[in-house]
């Protein structure tokens, strides 16, 4: 019989590797959209920085970082320790919060950024993306 002191913690464990899945399905999301827009501000299809965009750039923005949370929340229910729908839609939430963040600090900003539906459709598509990305990952264990 091993020593008690040798057992893992179950309980901490778990919330760890779920903190885990959670970040690591967040920061990939992040790095995947932010190097993407700094590719696309290189080769001219976004502006840079602090400069409005147009609507076709914000459609090609719209469609890559929903794939990009698809797939960050594919990683965070394929890292999840249990309930990984669960911990996709976690993730989805976290998204919902920092689009509706982003969208209320970008609203009236002076000069425009772009058109108001960019925002509105990152809000919109925060928690389908999360569970199309979750709903992935539970389709290949069943």
């Amino acid at each position: 019989m091993s020593s008690p002191s040798l057992q893992p913690a179950t309980g901490s464990s778990n919330t760890l590797r779920s903190v885990g899945a959670l970040l690591a399905g967040l920061l990939a999301g992040a790095f995947l959209s932010l190097a993407t827009d700094l590719l696309m501000t290189a080769i001219g299809v976004l502006p840079g920085l602090g400069k409005p965009a147009g609507d076709k750039a914000l459609l090609i923005a719209t469609v890559y970082r929903t794939v990009f949370g698809i797939a960050g929340a594919y990683i965070t229910a394929l890292l999840a320790p249990n309930r990984p729908m669960a911990h996709a839609m976690i993730l989805g939430v976290v998204g919902l919060i920092v689009s509706v963040a982003g969208a209320v600090f970008t609203w009236n900003h002076q000069p425009p950024l772009g058109p108001h539906w960019y925002p509105v459709a990152l809000i919109v598509l925060a928690i389908p993306t999360a569970w199309i990305g979750g709903k992935l990952r539970v389709s290949q264990t069943q």
